[in-house]
């Protein structure tokens, strides 16, 4: 493998802010599913910074499960995505996806 070839495939799989690698997104993942798990990963991250605000613990707890759960769905976390069938990705990403749909369940009438 060419060094420009590696680079490419490296640039692709991680993104660099300030000298820290952050894993990109699962780029085989449907365009809706990925806005359906980055909306619950801004809510997350949102119900973190207003539990922290009002020192409720319990909030935080909880925003914390939903941003860890929408980043896995996103491939952000977890096994590497690339090393994984995409038809496998996708269908972990749809059961994450529900599962995180399920917790917004008791607030739904």
């Amino acid at each position: 493998m060419s060094e420009e070839t590696q680079s490419a495939e490296e640039s692709e799989r991680w993104l660099v802010i300030k000298g820290r690698r952050w894993r990109r997104t699962d780029p085989a993942l449907p365009e809706e599913l990925v806005a359906a798990l980055k909306s619950h990963l801004g809510r997350g991250r949102s119900g973190v910074g207003a539990g922290k605000k009002t020192g409720d613990d319990e909030r935080v707890t909880a925003s914390r499960r939903r941003v860890g759960l929408a980043k896995t769905g996103l491939g952000e976390r977890g096994p590497y995505w690339w090393d994984l069938p995409e038809a496998e990705r996708i269908a972990a990403a749809e059961r994450v996806l529900a599962e995180l749909d399920a917790l917004d369940e008791p607030y739904r009438t």
